[in-house]
């Protein structure tokens, strides 16, 4: 446990020793500070009642951060270690395959989960100025930031599979990037089958992320998309740990 604990520290502070951490951050708290710029000055026109988190997710600039940012943070959780000349020195520390590739994982979504508290924030001031309980109401924002979590394990655990695979971060960005649009796309397409209650659209529905997604914005957890979630992530960890192993047969 002292060496897993060690190892996620290690990575955790990665992020905030180099201009890639500061930046992604910068950039995610634009956006969203962006977006509740536009949210309050439709709301000043048109009321509405839906909660704040939902409106927030109905945005375009949603699936732009996760899209954008998964790949920028675990585009050098392997690949900069093997580029650097680190990673072999790394794996024959007193550490397990297993608590390295935990460890980063945790790391990054430590990360990843830094990179959403202002959304919190704009939450809070919304709620401060507006004097409206319904702005805030904790199961939304609660079962929304579930679900920002469990998308950013899946989106995580796939990037650092992906950056266990290569030497350059650059071709584990475009790797990480093309499963995430890969993945809306699918499940845009799962959406629309869904709607003409076919088979095919039923089980497709199974993959409609931004449906599930939804639901979490609007305070509704679904166990099925739980289990989706989680399930997918412990694949690519799973993944990502055999390609680690990989290195003895070679």
């Amino acid at each position: 446990m002292q060496a897993y604990l060690t190892l996620t520290r290690r990575e955790l502070a990665s992020y905030f020793m180099s201009m890639t951490g500061y930046v992604i951050m910068a950039a995610v708290t634009f956006l969203i500070g962006w977006t509740f710029v536009v949210l309050l000055v439709q709301l000043r026109q048109v009321p509405t009642t839906m909660p704040v988190t939902e409106l927030f997710y109905i945005t375009q600039f949603f699936w732009l951060i996760l899209l954008l940012a998964t790949p920028a943070i675990t585009m050098r959780v392997f690949a900069f270690e093997k580029f650097s000349g680190t990673f072999e020195t790394l794996m024959t520390a007193p550490v397990t395959d297993f608590q390295v590739v935990v460890a980063k994982f945790s790391g990054a979504m430590l990360f990843y989960c830094v990179m959403w508290l202002p959304l919190l924030g704009c939450i809070l001031i919304v709620r401060h100025y507006t004097n409206d309980p319904a702005a805030f109401d904790v199961g939304a924002v609660g079962s929304t930031f579930l679900g920002i979590i469990l998308l950013g394990c899946l989106f995580i655990s796939a990037g650092c599979c992906a950056s266990a695979m290569t030497r350059s971060q650059a071709i584990a960005a475009m790797i990480s990037l093309a499963f995430g649009a890969t993945l809306f796309l699918l499940s845009f397409l799962a959406s629309q089958a869904n709607a003409d209650g076919s088979f095919i659209g039923q089980i497709l529905s199974f993959f409609a992320l931004t449906d599930q997604m939804h639901d979490f914005a609007r305070g509704v957890v679904d166990t099925r998309a739980v289990v989706l979630l989680v399930s997918s992530t412990l694949f690519f960890l799973f993944l990502t740990l055999r390609i680690v192993e990989s290195r003895r047969w070679k």
